[in-house]
């Protein structure tokens, strides 16, 4: 089941002290309609009662999805201590876990999952989807403010590259991604167990091991 507490929170606005709830996990089968307000991020809004400015916090949370068999941790920050005896157990389940750094890695991540899709392949595609970009010159890479996931239809994944209020739509195949994964395997190799971030971080970290890559990874970050 999904846990909350309540805590004090000081407005970054008007300074005034008041409650707030905030929750430590959720459970997105027993409470799908938290999954919604996690999705939303309405989970993470919050109005001062004082000043009424909205704002959001990011706070520590555990979700879970037991129909899709996957954990995310949202924090800045690893445990600093061996997580191995929560994850073990999930990991032999074949649940996939992960560390998000922020919320909306977070609710990406559970877009993610809940479609079947390996996120190792998104990350992969999303750098594809910044080469193209860059190698047909449709912008430059300061321009680009962020790469989404946006969704799988027919086995094809579309990824939106975005420059400030404008996007562009790329179609990756599936297959085309996997085979790619295939070729180098060892090198997209991932620990369950250690609650590993995979984002934009990890893919540059992992090109950087690659031959000729830098530029190109320095560009992407």
């Amino acid at each position: 089941m999904s846990v909350s507490h309540e805590q004090q929170y000081h407005c970054p606005y008007c300074g005034e002290e008041f409650t707030i709830t905030v929750y430590d996990t959720v459970t997105s089968t027993k409470d799908p309609d938290l999954r919604d307000r996690v999705l939303s991020g309405d989970v993470f809004q919050h109005t001062c009662p004082h000043c009424h400015k909205e704002f959001m916090i990011q706070n520590q949370m555990l979700y879970s999805d037991a129909e899709h068999k996957f954990v995310l941790w949202l924090s800045q920050k690893d445990a600093g201590m061996d997580m191995s005896e929560f994850a073990k157990p999930l990991v032999l389940k074949g649940y996939r876990l992960r560390r998000c750094v922020t919320i909306q890695e977070f609710i990406e991540k559970i877009e993610i999952f809940e479609d079947g899709m390996n996120d190792v392949a998104v990350e992969l595609a999303k750098y594809d989807s910044f080469i193209e970009f860059l190698e047909n010159k449709k912008g430059k890479a300061e321009d680009v403010t962020s790469i989404d996931y946006e969704r799988v239809k027919d086995d094809v994944m579309k990824i939106i590259v975005r420059t400030g209020d404008k996007g562009m739509s790329f179609l990756i195949p599936v297959n085309m991604i996997e085979e790619e994964l295939k070729t180098e395997e060892d090198l997209y190799t991932i620990k369950e167990e250690e609650f590993p971030v995979i984002n934009r971080d990890w893919i540059i970290s992992v090109f950087k091991e690659a031959d000729g890559k830098e530029d190109i990874t320095n560009r992407y970050a």
